[in-house]
């Protein structure tokens, strides 16, 4: 019985399928798409969530009133702080949005994988840069979360972690497939290991936010 892991691959049948690496159109196995599918969802309802909030965030200020949103539990773990600071539209609109179109996108990849499509080398690439994007712009929100706003957003870390896995994961594959240069070594590393980079990534996260706030995350 075979095995189904992230790191399976498909070629486009007929000529490209013997083409050299890094040439040739190429599909995804199925779990890697549904890894896709899954970190994309939990994107989208982070994004969809933080969207809503900052809506009634936005009412209740009209009427005069105060909104607390539902994850905002203490003075660390208080998404309305978020919500309400001026990184949260680092470009003149609700992050959120952005996340919407975003997460709806990889969602979008990970179900035409499914049906065994298979894409050529600037399509992932492009995919790639994308999911560099995502990671980096979370990087800056995650510096500015401990570090200027001084609280924490529990569905901001959802997407955090959603996007740092599609990330490392398509980075891995785009390694893999000779679409980015790298030594054979690191290849054999990814084909076999890949899990421990985005696993790293979290734990290191994590262990800032454990840093900067310890007890007080659940005070």
């Amino acid at each position: 019985m075979s095995k189904t892991t992230l790191n399976d691959v498909s070629t486009e049948p007929g000529p490209t399928a013997s083409a050299p690496a890094g040439t040739g159109a190429v599909g995804a196995g199925r779990a890697f798409a549904l890894m896709l599918v899954i970190t994309g969802a939990a994107g989208l309802l982070a994004a969809w969530v933080i969207t809503l909030d900052k809506f009634k965030i936005l009412e209740a200020k009209v009427a005069g009133e105060t909104y607390v949103p539902g994850c905002s539990v203490n003075p660390v773990v208080s998404c309305g702080s978020i919500m309400e600071s001026d990184q949260a539209s680092a470009f003149g609109f609700p992050n959120p949005m952005l996340g919407l179109a975003a997460y709806a996108v990889v969602i979008c990849v990970g179900v035409t994988l499914l049906t065994r499509v298979s894409f050529p080398r600037w399509y992932w690439l492009t995919f790639n840069a994308g999911t560099l994007f995502g990671v980096g712009f979370c990087t800056w929100l995650q510096f500015q979360s401990l570090y200027r706003i001084n609280a924490l957003c529990l569905w901001c870390s959802l997407a955090w972690v959603a996007t740092i896995v599609m990330f490392w994961y398509v980075t891995s594959f785009n390694v893999r497939n000779g679409f980015l240069p790298a030594p054979g070594p690191v290849k054999r590393f990814l084909a076999e290991f890949t899990w421990v980079l985005p696993v790293t990534h979290v734990g290191v996260i994590a262990m800032l936010i454990l840093t900067r706030w310890g007890a007080d995350l659940w005070a």
